[in-house]
């Protein structure tokens, strides 16, 4: 299985880049207090560099909503998930455990300012792409409810056809999210090269120890770009 990126999405943002971890044999069925405890410590520290900060206006979030400028999509109405996550946390409003894994991911997202998904590829439908979506394209919104068409050439997370998040960083689907039998898990971390390439790297390499260290699984780790646009996830 691949994670690819089509030259689509490279067309409009040629910069963007993606940290990618992959890992298998987790079990996720069990309360690890350490990933809870890692949880609440990027929580309380965003809290604090946010505090009074219009989160819009951050250095952190600008290219994000300036991407999503030029993906046609409007950031005040669809906001990037790092974006939405630090907008509930500098309200005070924190953020829920939901499973070790994705509180892990969460704990790392934060900590860095970096979008990062989680993905069930237990549940792909084939190799996993961004790409425009089709009219054969189906989402269903996390937590359920009607079915969705995405619009055509919007930019898609996508297995089969299969729409595994809209809008690229938007909305993740019910289809593929992470749950106490979870046992393999895609991580895709997006950036852009000569922004945040770096703080991408490191979110990616620390997921992979952490990983390592509270799971004992095996992980895979890769970088994909506009030079080099497909990765083997080792599956």
């Amino acid at each position: 299985m691949k994670f690819k990126v089509s030259s689509e999405f490279f067309d409009v943002l040629g910069n963007v880049c993606f940290g990618v971890v992959a890992a298998y044999g987790l079990d996720n069925g069990k309360d690890m207090p350490a990933v809870s405890e890692l949880l609440s410590g990027s929580i309380n520290e965003a809290e604090a560099a946010f505090d009074g900060v219009n989160i819009k206006e951050a250095p952190a979030i600008l290219p994000y909503r300036e991407a999503f400028r030029s993906l046609d999509m409007n950031p005040n109405k669809f906001m990037c998930s790092i974006e939405a996550l630090l907008g509930r946390i500098a309200k005070k409003k924190g953020f829920p455990s939901i499973n070790p894994a994705v509180d892990l991911g969460n704990a790392v997202s934060v900590k860095h300012r970096i979008p990062l998904g989680a993905h069930d590829l237990d549940t792909m439908k084939g190799d996993i792409e961004i790409r425009p979506a089709t009219a054969a394209d189906s989402f269903i919104p996390f937590g359920g409810g009607d079915v969705e068409v995405p619009e055509s050439g919007e930019m898609i997370y996508v297995s089969g056809n299969e729409v595994r998040t809209r809008r690229w960083t938007w909305r993740q689907s019910e289809i593929g999210k992470i749950t106490g039998s979870t046992s393999s898990i895609f991580f895709p971390l997006d950036g852009f090269t000569g922004l945040n390439e770096q703080a991408v790297l490191a979110a990616r390499d620390e997921l992979a120890a952490l990983l390592k260290q509270f799971w004992n699984c095996r992980v895979v780790t890769g970088f994909v770009d506009k030079s080099s646009p497909e990765f083997d996830l080792g599956q």
